[in-house]
């Protein structure tokens, strides 16, 4: 392998450190070489901590001057929460910049490669782009299409019932699909439902996994809905939001930073998503099970009206628990 490859390869392993405690910063990692050899090296842990760049510099076994910066996303220009990056890179004497790709972040998108070659710095951006926005695709989708990257998680039958004509979903699936659906949460910042499932199901809507963080629970809905002894009321980490057009709900979310969303249901709150053309990623649990009846619950909406309209995927990948088959899939016209 290609020695620059093979150091880029290893700042997409650290950033994934920080996978859901960054939001809605980016994840990213940074690795110093000098002489070959790694010499710093860290990650971004959570946001309003110090970035890869600084974490990598502080950790260096020697002096970094003349050493070679591998990072997964263009350098930082301003002052956020923390002092710009691309400053400390240029007072430790980095000579050399391997950047996977630019920061989508208008502030940021090439200005910080610019100053960094300003300083004599060699800069080099482009290897493993793909790899480097599909692990940071919900920030780049936040800031290119303006709006949250928004995945659909469901459970169905083998003849697409999401529930009985009851209501009743407990349970489709077995424990281990159900397990790493839970894991799922905790690479998005917010996870989504519609009042009728808080007030069907109680979900919790949480990781339950030590060490991991909660997203954000979102209802849509009015709060006055909600019975007061509802598990997504148990602490203040939750937004109810009765927004009644999609875009507007995403627009709402966009302006409080919110730059991904799980949306776990219902059946109807699926189909307004897919009516409105904004699903980015789909995670559909299929089990061996057929329920029947023209009014069990299925995905709703007005839905398509020809097979050409439907919502296609693409990059599709399959993950089998049991007897129970995970498809993950892209929109077809979701860009890498």
């Amino acid at each position: 392998m290609n020695q620059d490859i093979f150091f880029l390869k290893k700042t997409l392993d650290l950033a994934k450190k920080g996978m859901g405690w960054t939001n809605p910063n980016p994840m990213v990692g940074a690795v110093i070489v000098k002489n070959g050899k790694i010499i710093g090296k860290g990650f971004h842990h959570q946001v309003g901590q110090k970035h890869a760049e600084i974490e990598a510099l502080l950790s260096c076994k020697e002096n970094p001057k003349g050493a070679t910066l591998y990072i997964n996303l263009e350098p930082c220009i301003f002052f956020g929460k923390t002092p710009p990056c691309t400053d400390a890179i240029i007072k430790a004497g980095i000579k050399r910049v391997f950047c996977c790709t630019l920061d989508p972040n208008p502030k940021v998108h090439s200005q910080g490669i610019k100053i960094l070659q300003r300083a004599g710095i060699l800069v080099e951006v482009g290897r493993l782009k793909s790899e480097a926005r599909k692990l940071n695709e919900a920030f780049f989708t936040f800031h290119e299409k303006k709006r949250p990257f928004v995945a659909l998680k469901f459970a169905n039958s083998l003849d697409g019932k999401l529930a009985t004509k009851t209501g009743d979903s407990k349970w489709i699936t077995n424990d281990m699909a159900r397990k790493y659906a839970r894991s799922l949460r905790g690479q998005y910042q917010a996870v989504l439902v519609g009042i009728n499932t808080v007030l069907k199901d109680n979900p919790h809507l949480g990781v339950r996994i030590k060490g991991r963080k909660d997203p954000i629970r979102i209802i849509l809905g009015h709060k006055k809905q909600i019975p007061i002894n509802s598990q997504v009321l148990r602490d203040n980490n939750i937004l109810i939001v009765s927004a009644k057009k999609i875009l507007d709900l995403l627009s709402i979310l966009k302006e409080k930073e919110i730059i991904s969303i799980l949306v776990e249901g219902g059946g109807e709150t699926l189909g307004e998503f897919i009516d409105a053309k904004v699903v980015d990623k789909v995670y559909a649990y299929h089990a061996p099970i057929l329920i029947g009846g023209k009014n069990a619950v299925s995905i709703g909406g007005k839905g398509a009206q020809t097979i050409k309209e439907s919502l296609h995927l693409k990059n599709v990948s399959y993950k089998k628990f049991g007897d129970n088959i995970l498809t993950v899939g892209y929109n077809a016209d979701y860009f890498f």
